[in-house]
């Protein structure tokens, strides 16, 4: 697997993360003091078509890394729990890491 895969993963788990807590964030305002309609808007709209690029690479990195399916459900839900993301996707790191082919080991023809 290349590392490509499990970057473009992390970077989604970390912007997915930040958005759902924005999110909340914003929830708060605009149901606790009636405030904030139109940025809770449009920041709820942001953060769906970010969750969605999330599912797809992360569909990607499991499908590559062969995951059984409770594990990828467990990865694509974590997109959904507040700072979920953080924590899942270090350990999907750490698992993962093992799995990542240089280019460099190519075979050189002489």
């Amino acid at each position: 697997m290349k590392r490509s895969v499990l970057t473009r993963y992390r970077v989604m788990a970390y912007v997915t993360a930040v958005m759902l807590m924005i999110l909340c964030v914003c929830m708060v305002f605009k149901y606790g003091f009636d405030t904030g309609e139109s940025l809770t808007f449009a920041v709820s709209q942001l953060h769906g078509v970010l969750f969605i690029i999330y599912l797809v690479f992360a569909f990607d990195l499991g499908s590559k890394a062969k995951w059984p399916i409770g594990k990828l459900l467990w990865v694509l839900v974590s997109g959904t729990i507040p700072t979920a993301a953080f924590f899942v996707e270090r350990k999907v790191v750490r698992e993962v890491e093992p799995l990542i082919t240089d280019g460099s080991a190519r075979a050189v023809k002489v």
